[in-house]
């Protein structure tokens, strides 16, 4: 019971604090943000591209070639079929991207999950002969909570209360980055003996490969604009660890371990992660000095 207890009180600690920093998120955007990718044809194809069919290729190309625990294999899947991660935009706007295509292709991507996350994972059952499903309404529960919701709220908010939305926003991120620290600290606390055990499997190798693979894929596919590629990259790289959790729970109830690959596959990205984004602040710092065209905002903090 206590055991339980506890559990519940980690979930709502993670809830609110995603829902905390996304509405923090909104309360810097406005609704022409939401809908920014709608008006570039061109980047959003290529950023479905990049996050839905390209990595849906290299998991179940991955998943079927090589040897490896299944847990690892559904995880890299559902991973692969997850939208960008409540978590990411901001990563993202300090790495150079401008805000309207961090929040557009927040928006959209958590939008389009509802209907692409269904039909890759019957698309990919009937090629791999397995009897897989993902019901729309799981997909779409988990967007509205995480993303959609918070992040309308908090441009209505702004559009409403334009000061109150200023002076909000960064306390409301802050507060929801430390729960968010609070309540990861024991789920990864309790699930790095399971990590460890399955290490000997190629876990670490593989999530590793899907970073590598994904942040070069985005890159490339990020079109000319630096910021439009760090922040393509990114996304590309990271998914959403509970559409990816929703995936394997409804069709893999027993392999439990597939939980304990997802939650690490945050923190392997983010390592594998930072010295990509160490070297985009740099180059679009040296494109700002040099007068090259960017469209993307170069924070104060890194000039000078």
């Amino acid at each position: 019971m206590e055991d339980l207890t506890l559990a519940n009180i980690i979930d709502v600690g993670v809830n609110a604090s995603l829902f905390l920093v996304v509405f923090a998120i909104g309360l810097q955007a406005s609704a022409r943000d939401l809908g920014y990718l709608f008006r570039k044809p061109g980047l959003l194809a290529r950023s479905l591209v990049s996050m839905n069919v390209v990595m849906v290729i290299f998991a179940v190309a991955t998943a079927v070639t090589f040897k490896m625990h299944p847990a690892v294999k559904i995880a890299l899947v559902a991973l692969a079929c997850s939208p960008v991660p409540p978590i990411l935009p901001n990563k993202q706007t300090r790495a150079g991207g401008t805000e309207e295509y961090v929040i557009g292709l927040l928006c959209t991507m958590a939008a389009v999950a509802i209907i692409v996350v269904p039909l890759a994972i019957e698309l990919i059952g009937h090629v791999a002969g397995l009897n897989i499903h993902m019901p729309f309404t799981r997909v779409a529960s988990t967007v509205f909570l995480s993303v959609l919701i918070p992040l309308a709220a908090g441009v209505l908010v702004r559009a409403f209360l334009p000061e109150f939305a200023r002076e909000t926003a960064r306390p409301a991120e802050l507060v929801g980055m430390v729960l968010l620290l609070l309540s990861v600290l024991p789920i990864l606390a309790k699930s790095f003996p399971a990590f460890l055990a399955l290490i000997g499997n190629g876990v670490v190798i593989f999530l590793v490969l899907f970073a590598v693979i994904g942040l070069a894929v985005g890159h490339l596919l990020g079109g000319p604009d630096p910021g439009n590629r760090t922040v393509l990259a990114l996304a590309t790289a990271t998914r959403h660890p509970g559409v990816a959790m929703a995936i394997a729970a409804i069709n893999f109830p027993d392999q439990k371990l597939v939980v304990v690959v997802v939650i690490w596959h945050l923190i392997l990205g983010a390592l594998v992660s930072a010295p990509y984004v160490r070297w985009r602040k740099r180059v679009l710092v040296r494109a700002q000095y040099s007068g090259a065209p960017t469209h993307s905002a170069i924070p104060q903090s890194w000039r000078g």
